[in-house]
């Protein structure tokens, strides 16, 4: 999953972006709520970690003109205020979830999975498809019982077909999500990953669409 940090401070950013993307994720960062609502506006992510607190542009803002543009992405607050009345200002801006500074690295990866969760209707973190099973928490992938090793990349390919599991998913909408914004995207390598995961998790788990993309099969 491709996810997004508005965060000034540099090194909570740093440790934040570590963090998410050692459990999987491609993560771009953004230092001030300009660049925050630029790229909020224009790149696809998965979800948006939004610290309130931020130079140039407020973090309630940016959020406010996110919603207005009918992004729907969603938003996890970060904010130094403990103030109750700030918590529902945001939650009214459009955020759909919020933390206090400070907190505990894991809640924050808890967060975003249950973020991306709801946004496609998920309850449970872990997917099942035919007879793999991948843990969203841990990251781990099974057939049929039995462990899976998997890149990072190949991870993060298998994570955005089963979020996506009711659809088909484009090359092109693949390699938007699972690269970061300073990295060169080349949709041609889907087809690489896609061939090794077939290989490892078996031939029939992911099927190609003609013409459209790839889908993950039912359960």
């Amino acid at each position: 999953m491709r996810l997004l940090i508005v965060e000034d401070e540099a090194l909570l950013a740093e440790q934040l972006s570590a963090a998410l993307t050692a459990a999987g994720h491609a993560v771009d960062v953004a230092p001030d709520g300009e660049e925050g609502c630029f790229l909020g506006e224009t790149e696809p992510y998965d979800a948006i970690i939004l610290d309130l607190g931020l130079p140039k542009m407020d973090g309630a803002a940016v959020l406010r003109k996110w919603r207005a543009e009918n992004v729907t992405t969603p938003v996890l607050i970060l904010t130094a205020r403990d103030s109750w009345r700030d918590k529902v200002d945001g939650l009214d801006a459009g955020a759909d979830d919020y933390v206090t500074k400070p907190f505990v690295m894991d809640e924050i990866l808890a967060r975003v999975r249950a973020l991306t969760r709801r946004a496609v209707g998920a309850a449970s973190p872990v997917f099942k498809r035919g007879l793999v099973e991948f843990d969203t928490r841990s990251g781990s992938v099974t057939h049929s019982g039995r462990p899976v090793t998997l890149t990072a990349q190949e991870t993060n390919v298998l994570s955005y077909l089963l979020h996506n599991a009711d659809r088909v998913v484009s090359r092109t909408e693949l390699s938007e999500h699972v690269y970061g914004y300073d990295e060169e995207r080349d949709s041609n390598t889907i087809e690489v990953f896609i061939g090794r995961l077939r290989r490892k998790l078996g031939a029939e788990l992911i099927q190609t669409v003609r013409g459209r993309g790839y889908r993950v099969v039912e359960e």
